[in-house]
């Protein structure tokens, strides 16, 4: 594409979009004209993002789309749709779009936990090295099923949802710098394998995968989706899209980052309250683990089915953004681009609650 040309078809209406935005009221027809020329100027701005990404046009454009949408509705609040849009597609396209970073770190460490386990059950002096063989026969006797008994339900849930969803902000914060996320997972590994190798080699494996497995397969799971999404943004840093700076790549990213960030804080959430509550009460350990599983298959079909379906339509909504530019170039008739075609930051908005907000 020929920017200059681009350009120069194009400025016109962006210098008025800078005029309206300006004003300080508007008459009804002056308010129509401002939606139509933001929603043009929106579809520009993606068509130049991803065919010529010009970092002083891609600002240019940027600042003119924010302050005409602030002048289309000014102080617009948080309201239920934008929650509800964030948990059928921000969260998990997010974390869809990072599956394959996580599922790799799922692999690798739930493989390396069940290695530590077995290795530490077939060889005693490991863990006589390293805990000692009275801190062992504790562990086994009382202090392994305690530990989920020993404070009142709410306090313990809460204490585990806090630290769960601080070892995840660690995990997405480091991930650009990969040697901590992997340290942090390597530990969490080492103390599941070492605990579990004891109780294994003192015959009581029933016991403890009883224990472990309801809420760890959903609370394993939020750690490892927490260090995918993190050593994504350091994958973002090594290897760029072709279309984006390191700096742009890191930051796209990141801002993904922060959505699963917030979504993984209900997942620890719930895990929580299953370590709680299910974990040490009286029911059957067959009916606990496919509360477990029940809770965890929920995750993994709501990512991968919110999430491929959000990502289906950014895909849809990016091609049919540049059929659109491919059929108006600098010979067109203006016409051809009608005012509701491209993306809308945040979402299309009513010329008439626009008129409504300028009167």
């Amino acid at each position: 594409m020929d920017l200059d040309a681009y350009v120069a078809e194009h400025d016109a209406e962006w210098r008025k979009l800078e005029y309206l935005s300006g004003k300080r009221r508007l008459a009804a027809v002056e308010v129509d004209e401002l939606v139509t020329l933001y929603q043009r100027t929106a579809t520009h701005l993606s068509v130049v993002r991803s065919r010529t990404p010009d970092p002083a046009l891609i600002a240019r454009l940027s600042r003119l789309v924010l302050a005409s949408r602030a002048a289309i509705s000014p102080g617009r609040r948080m309201r239920l749709a934008d929650v509800g849009r964030f948990f059928t597609v921000g969260f998990p396209l997010a974390a869809y779009r990072a599956w394959p970073w996580w599922c790799a770190v799922a692999t690798v460490f739930t493989a390396l936990t069940f290695f530590l386990i077995f290795y530490t059950a077939g060889h005693p002096e490991v863990a006589s090295a390293l805990i000692g063989d009275e801190a062992a026969r504790r562990l086994v006797e009382t202090e392994f099923a305690a530990y989920y008994s020993e404070y009142s339900p709410q306090t313990f849930a809460f204490s585990l949802w806090t630290h769960n969803a601080w070892l995840s902000v660690q995990c997405l914060a480091a991930g650009v710098l990969i040697l901590p996320v992997l340290w942090l997972l390597w530990n969490n590994a080492l103390n599941i394998g070492l605990s579990g190798g004891v109780m294994v080699q003192y015959g009581e494996a029933e016991q403890f995968f009883s224990l472990i497995t309801p809420h760890g397969l959903l609370e394993l799971t939020g750690v490892y989706v927490a260090a995918g999404v993190g050593l994504r943004i350091a994958g973002a840093w090594i290897r760029p899209p072709r279309h984006l700076t390191r700096t742009r790549s890191v930051a796209a990213a990141g801002r993904e980052g922060l959505l699963v960030a917030i979504g993984l804080v209900i997942l620890f959430a719930v895990s929580g309250v299953i370590e709680a509550f299910v974990t040490p009460s009286s029911m059957s350990p067959a009916l606990k683990i496919a509360i477990g599983a029940l809770a965890w298959l929920g995750f993994i079909g709501y990512v991968m089915l919110f999430g491929s379906a959000a990502a289906h339509a950014a895909k849809a909504e990016q091609a049919s953004i540049l059929d659109i530019d491919r059929d108006s170039g600098p010979s067109a008739a203006r016409p051809s681009l009608p005012p509701e075609t491209g993306p809308v930051p945040g979402g299309p908005v009513p010329a008439a609650s626009a008129a409504a907000s300028a009167s």
